[in-house]
């Protein structure tokens, strides 16, 4: 089953959810694939050698849209990231890049600071492509390889990545060939698959009829490959590049001394039509592989056996609108109890009790950690320490566990600590 989807527009900073993230997520959609290609000289780019595809993972990460106002001062979003989900994309990244001949696969994360959940992704990376040995891999943080990408596209060919860093540097790679409005983008899953431009609905154009509805129409040729009909694909993406070619161009990449004529959207729709059965002379035409889908996905995973799971402690979040620390860190210490001791308190992550920082700010968000005094921790600990909370009116909003998983330590320390 396929979906060919125009774009939508998602109100910013409030109203209903975004349309385009709930489809993908209610339908599996779990690989974004998105082509990002120079067509010089006939576009007119600082990066005529780029040919980038950027797969992103479409269902986890701060896209999982849970958030939450907690105090006056304190808004949260959580960022889910899982392995079965990292190992799904990055499979379907090394076995999209095995099908379309390419060289290398590089993985963009932020794990030096987000070590578990980025530190997961770039892992599993580092763990399923050694089963790719043909194919090169290599990793980067994501804002300096973001930066690279900006100025020298041409040193990456597959990128994979997870959710809200491919949202981004997929646009930033699509601008870089000239227009974010030539990008195609295809939402891959087991059963049914949707592909759509990558940009947004643009309302501030709407009706004036000079979009660039390549996007689209070449959304349009990846869904005629992932059903079956590469033969009906390449005639149109070659009329596409023909189109191209012979500088039938939108205001979007019309250039005066490159362009030959500048159309509306309409007319650049009539101008591919009138080019089927054409193919470029100059660029590349392109010739599907008739004997595989290259967009197929991968099978489905299996879940691993649950580990030992060990509960030593717990994160009590505190709403307080006390800014001294020392004595708020004293006051929530007198909550202890025989089986949970208070470790430390932080705010913003940052340790203020024991030992903090006068030069540290505050706000009304604090976290409480507590440890187990002998081994582990039982919910029936938590809820004597809780009770403890209630009983002296303490505010606490949230908790944690805090967990070792076959023995290692799956939680982060506080910044000091």
């Amino acid at each position: 089953r396929a979906l060919l989807k125009p774009p939508i527009t998602t109100r910013q900073g409030g109203g209903y959810k975004s349309r385009n993230v709930t489809i993908r997520k209610t339908l599996g959609l779990y690989a974004n694939v998105r082509p990002c290609i120079a067509y010089a000289p006939f576009v007119e780019t600082a990066h005529p050698h780029m040919d980038i595809v950027v797969i992103r993972e479409n269902e986890e990460d701060l896209y999982a849209g849970i958030e939450h106002r907690q105090t006056d001062e304190v808004y949260q979003c959580l960022k889910l990231i899982t392995r079965p989900g990292c190992e799904r994309i990055i499979r379907y990244a090394f076995e999209y890049a095995r099908a379309n001949r390419r060289r290398k696969v590089t993985c963009m994360t932020k794990d030096n600071i987000m070590k578990l959940t980025d530190g997961l992704f770039h892992r599993v990376f580092d763990e399923i492509g050694a089963e790719y040995p043909e194919i090169e891999r290599d990793h980067f943080i994501i804002d300096i390889g973001m930066a690279r990408v900006a100025t020298r596209p041409e040193r990456f060919d597959v990128i994979v990545t997870p959710n809200l860093y491919g949202d981004i540097l997929s646009d930033v790679a699509a601008e870089l060939t000239g227009s974010v409005g030539l990008a195609p983008s295809a939402n891959i899953g087991e059963t049914c698959s949707m592909f759509e431009a990558i940009h947004g609905s643009a309302p501030m154009i709407a009706g004036q009829g000079i979009a660039n509805p390549s996007g689209l129409l070449l959304g349009a040729v990846q869904m005629l490959v992932h059903i079956g009909q590469p033969e009906v694909a390449e005639t149109v993406h070659n009329a596409w590049l023909k189109t191209l070619e012979d500088g039938i161009h939108t205001p979007d990449i019309y250039r005066e001394g490159v362009s030959q004529k500048r159309v509306s959207t309409q007319e650049f729709g009539d101008a591919v039509a009138a080019r089927v059965g054409q193919r470029p002379t100059t660029l590349a035409a392109v010739e599907y592989d008739k004997e595989r889908n290259v967009c197929s996905p991968v099978p489905r995973l299996q879940r691993r056996p649950a580990g030992k799971k060990e509960v030593v402690g717990i994160d009590v979040f505190v709403h307080d609108r006390s800014t001294d620390k020392q004595a708020f860190g004293d006051k929530i210490a007198a909550l202890s109890t025989g089986k949970a001791k208070l470790r430390l308190v932080t705010n913003r992550g940052v340790l203020v009790w024991p030992d903090g920082f006068p030069e540290t700010a505050v706000v009304d968000h604090w976290r409480c950690r507590f440890m187990a005094t002998e081994g582990t921790i039982s919910s029936a600990d938590v809820v004597e320490l809780l009770g403890r909370f209630a009983a002296a009116g303490v505010d606490f909003v949230k908790t944690e566990q805090l967990c070792k998983f076959d023995g290692v330590v799956s939680y982060s320390q506080a910044q000091g600590e």
